[in-house]
């Protein structure tokens, strides 16, 4: 059995019904509006609204009444770029919506696509919201604080030029992490890479590490009583203490081309996984003396990959969609966490994502298809289904008191739940 030592130290405004930031209200993809199985008109519902959400992977935010994604669209000069738009979660109007950087990804696919679903298509990268600010870590590395009501900037800091940095191939795709009073990316250069910015001010906290960013987005946890910040850059896990950006331990673990599924956190285990052969794998993560290291408890080299959906852990598994470059193929499986043994697996969701709900999963397909199924250990059950999106859709969906929000590289779609 799992000993679970953690208990997430999240501000109570976040628990209320919001979406705060890319991993949910509890940085691990739950909901805290639960969904019954027995309803009859589950998924029947007309959507509340759509709105066009023009390229991009980007996941929904949410606080208030407003929901915040990132897209790309022409400027006034005909120039594709980013910018971040705030949505009413009422109507899906475009309440405001904020000029961000060139929106270019090197790509030979471009920007706009192709039949096999490889290629650019926008900026990755999902908005975090606290407090009135809107915080946005563009594909350029420029980190944007926004004002939740207005756009307007608060402030933003270049870490490429202000930290020494140097993007990645294909550009950032990693989402900034609110801890406390915080917001934490990294990308800076020797010496900075990670770094920790205070929320109110833009002002340095501190800077750490030497190390090469991945598409990753960093996973908060508590392990062995310890607030921590795990990192899977490119020389493998690196944890660190979210209030001076101190490290803690680190774990090798293989890099090949691109890492983009967030390491995932069960009690003192740490799970990752990345693709193009690379594989997954499972460490135990052990403190003595104040000192924390780790050992690794199995590895499957050209298996079990996950391109960029992060799995979530539940009861003793993990349930994600596994495959590499498989579009609308790649399954979603249920997977023993401790024995890395598949469960079992169901085709035909291709890279898309999942969330949970007690013990019911959204799984949104790479196609646009909802699907509701059981996080259950023993097979694959599935309660409903239901297409609601065209486009594109390697985003994550969301769920907020009763109203589920997804979106595509072409849409975004309001679902109600009755």
């Amino acid at each position: 059995m799992i000993k679970f030592l953690s208990i997430l130290l999240v501000p109570f405004s976040m628990l209320l019904g919001n979406w705060p930031q890319y991993h949910g209200p509890m940085f691990n993809k739950s909901a805290t509006f639960l969904i019954s199985l027995n309803s009859s008109s589950l998924l029947e519902a007309s959507p509340s609204w759509t709105a066009p959400t023009p390229l991009g992977f980007s996941s929904f935010s949410t606080a208030g009444k407003s929901a915040f994604t990132l897209i790309a669209e022409e400027d006034e000069d005909g120039l594709l770029r980013e910018l971040c738009v705030s949505l009413d979660l009422s109507t899906g109007k475009r309440l405001w919506q904020t000029w961000l950087g060139m929106a270019s990804y090197g790509h030979s696919g471009g920007n706009a696509g192709t039949p096999n679903n490889s290629g650019g298509d926008g900026p990755r990268s999902t908005p975090s919201v606290s407090e009135g600010l809107v915080f946005v870590y563009d594909s350029s590395m420029t980190l944007h604080c926004l004002s939740a009501q207005s756009g307007k900037t608060v402030w933003k800091i270049d870490i490429i030029r202000e930290h020494n940095g140097k993007n990645i191939t294909w550009k950032n795709a990693s989402s900034p992490l609110l801890v406390h009073d915080l917001v934490i990316v990294i990308g800076g250069g020797p010496g900075e890479s990670m770094i920790g910015i205070e929320r109110n001010t833009g002002k340095l906290r501190w800077k750490n590490g030497s190390e090469t960013a991945t598409h990753a987005t960093p996973t908060y946890a508590t392990i062995h009583g310890q607030e921590q910040v795990i990192f899977l850059c490119r020389s493998g896990l690196v944890s660190i203490n979210p209030l001076n950006g101190r490290e803690l331990w680190k774990q090798d673990f293989p890099y090949k081309v691109s890492s983009a599924s967030s390491p995932v956190v069960a009690g003192e285990y740490v799970f990752c996984s990345a693709g193009y052969g690379v594989g997954a794998g499972l460490f135990k993560i052990s403190k003595k003396n104040q000192l924390f290291s780790s050992k690794q408890i199995w590895r499957k080299r050209n298996e079990m990959m996950v391109h960029w959906s992060t799995p979530l852990y539940y009861k003793g598994h993990l349930y994600g969609i596994f495959g590499f470059k498989e579009y609308g193929k790649a399954p979603l499986q249920c997977i023993d966490l401790l024995t890395g043994k598949i469960r079992w697996s169901q085709k035909g969701f291709g890279p898309g994502n999942l969330i949970r709900t007690g013990n019911t999963l959204l799984v949104l397909s790479d196609d646009g298809e909802l699907i509701i199924t059981e996080a259950n250990t023993e097979k694959y059950i599935e309660h409903k289904r239901r297409k609601i999106l065209s486009g594109k859709c390697w985003s994550t969906p969301i769920l907020i008191d009763k109203l589920i929000l997804a979106r595509s590289t072409k849409e975004a779609i309001a679902l109600p739940i009755r």
